[in-house]
């Protein structure tokens, strides 16, 4: 009779809690998950992240349907000086919006965008790695709004401000001799003011608004009763100053209402354009 021998296991790599701990820091997942992952996958952290990040793509992909209504706006500058970029990450809970760990992948975020043609971006690679690994991490549903560059010649400048809860964010291309103080600045007045500017100059204000408010100044005139010729003067009077108030130019400037931005400008600068983002605002 054959004597039975115990039959011998596989070969299983050693797991150390080290790296256990570090692929949990990294992930943000439970120690046991991190711990199968390393087994799985032969001991090596990549592919064990790898293997993370497939094992639960599934999991990700069924947040997308859950409502992302916080976020953060964040801002980059080329270190030339010669582009900027705007981006808006959204999630779902203020908790996570105000996150270290979220607060920095925005930023790089803002940063990977730099390296893309001006006009809208589109989230690259890497960009979306950053953003799943982000998923895994908070269990929530993390997503790339929108983005914008904007760049210049060999005279631009560029200035940014995000408030500090990151819900409202400003990107301004100048030219010129413009300091980094008075750009930060002008910033700050766009994100401040009220009303909101809508364009640079007059000639900047978009032709919908304008549509829009004669339509009701016109409906005000009628209401009133006013002839047909005094009406057309009401209405006319109220979108010329209407326009003044929406140009950023034109307007006082928020920290010292007695000057108008277009006066802060030393000679020969100008600004050709900026964007104002908040959270959660139609594109």
């Amino acid at each position: 009779m054959r004597g039975s021998f115990p039959r011998r296991r596989a070969h299983m790599p050693e797991i150390s809690a080290k790296d256990v701990m570090a692929l949990r820091n990294k992930t943000g997942l439970s120690m046991m998950e991190c711990k199968k992952a390393l087994e799985e996958t032969g001991g090596n952290p990549s592919a064990a992240e790898d293997y993370l990040r497939k094992k639960l793509k599934g999991k990700m992909d069924a947040r997308t349907d859950r409502a992302a209504g916080q976020g953060r706006i964040a801002v980059a500058i080329a270190p030339e000086g010669r582009a900027g970029t705007i981006v808006e990450i959204r999630t779902e809970t203020d908790f996570t919006a105000k996150n270290e760990m979220f607060v920095d992948v925005c930023q790089k975020i803002a940063e990977l965008a730099l390296k893309q043609p001006p006009g809208a971006i589109a989230p690259t690679p890497e960009m979306t790695k950053l953003i799943d690994d982000l998923r895994i991490k908070t269990g929530e549903n993390i997503s790339f709004a929108r983005g914008h560059e904007l760049q210049g010649g060999g005279n631009s400048m560029f200035g940014k401000y995000v408030h500090h809860d990151g819900k409202i964010g400003v990107l301004l291309h100048c030219e010129g001799s413009v300091s980094d103080d008075l750009a930060r600045d002008i910033c700050m007045h766009i994100a401040a003011a009220v009303p909101r500017p809508q364009g640079v100059t007059r000639n900047d204000i978009p032709q919908h608004v304008i549509d829009k408010e004669r339509r009701l100044a016109t409906e005000m005139a009628m209401e009133q009763g006013k002839p047909e010729e005094i009406a057309k003067k009401m209405v006319e009077g109220k979108i010329n100053a209407l326009i003044s108030d929406l140009a950023l130019m034109e307007q006082p400037f928020v920290r010292d209402p007695s000057k108008k931005v277009k006066e802060l400008l030393p000679k020969g600068a100008t600004i050709s354009a900026f964007l104002r983002w908040q959270v959660g605002e139609e594109a």
